[in-house]
């Protein structure tokens, strides 16, 4: 179990202190608001070149003027297989670090061109097709990537039989849950394949932060257990960590909150409140078989 000095209040800037970035080039999705941009501002401000991959490039180059630094931003629309192409396509050279950040909660029912669902296909798929479009240059690179998933993924393991809701009902949260399983699962896989290539990838839960992404939900912040909040730095502060912590060397397949990993467990009632990683979404079995799948998917698109 990885264990450090960094915890729950823990800020992005905080964790990459004293760490030296300059030379290395980083991607981070969906950084254009939120955790994504202060994500990017922690790895900007130690001196990494971080390009912002995001839907809205005038947002995106907003967030970059704001940033400053050694700040690029690119298109990047994770549920149009022909946009991540073409960001694939132009890329040249090594990547270090991918932080595939962006992501949608709880949406109504919806479907890509692909009649894939929507969650599924923007969190998972999405950010499937991106890294293994890039496993060159993450290999040139030795890289990392760092999935942001979430504790909602023990609303749901992956329904390997009906991942797009074809003979259930559709429900957000499940959806939901489902798709932050395979951001998890994508992590353990992942790692498992691309090692030998000095690839790594953990995955994490951010923390409750009200933003952007439940920005379209009916919550009432007066109703927001304040305890249990984060602000945008600190919930930055983990995927940080696993982008820059000399204590993650070769180290993936894990899944970490607050800034440490976090234990494995086999039911709910065993974990505090937005704590522990669910043993099905570390599972080595469902893992290799989301990849297939994955794999399968896309060749058929």
């Amino acid at each position: 179990m990885i264990k450090t000095q960094f915890g729950f209040s823990s800020t992005a800037a905080e964790v990459a202190e004293g760490i030296d970035l300059p030379g290395k080039r980083v991607i981070v999705t969906g950084a254009s608001s939120g955790i994504g941009v202060e994500t990017a501002r922690a790895l900007a401000g130690r001196g990494a070149e971080v390009t912002l991959a995001v839907r809205n490039t005038d947002a995106g180059e907003k967030t970059a003027q704001d940033i400053g630094g050694n700040v690029r931003v690119a298109q990047l629309d994770l549920t149009d297989l022909a946009s991540i192409d073409a960001f694939v396509r132009g890329w040249d050279g090594p990547l270090h670090v991918l932080v595939a950040n962006a992501g949608v909660m709880a949406t109504p029912q919806r479907y890509t061109d692909q009649g894939w669902e929507w969650q599924f296909a923007t969190n998972h798929l999405g950010h499937f097709a991106l890294a293994t479009g890039l496993h060159p240059a993450l290999k040139a690179g030795r890289a990392r990537i760092v999935v942001v998933s979430s504790t909602g993924h023990m609303l749901s393991p992956v329904v390997f039989d009906d991942v797009n809701y074809a003979f259930r009902n559709y429900d957000a949260w499940t959806a939901y849950g489902q798709s932050k399983t395979a951001n998890v699962l994508f992590a353990v896989e992942a790692t498992r394949r691309w090692a030998e290539d000095g690839i790594t990838a953990n995955a994490l839960m951010p923390g409750q932060i009200f933003t952007n992404l439940s920005s379209h939900l009916d919550i009432n912040r007066d109703d927001l257990n304040l305890t249990t909040m984060k602000t945008v730095e600190q919930g930055a502060a983990t995927s940080v960590l696993l982008a820059t912590s000399p204590l993650l060397e070769g180290i993936g397949g894990r899944y970490f909150d607050d800034c440490n990993e976090a234990p494995v467990v086999d039911s709910r009632k065993e974990a505090p409140p937005l704590h522990g990683v669910a043993r099905y979404a570390v599972d080595r079995d469902n893992a290799a078989r989301l990849w297939t799948y994955s794999e399968t998917l896309l060749a058929k698109a």
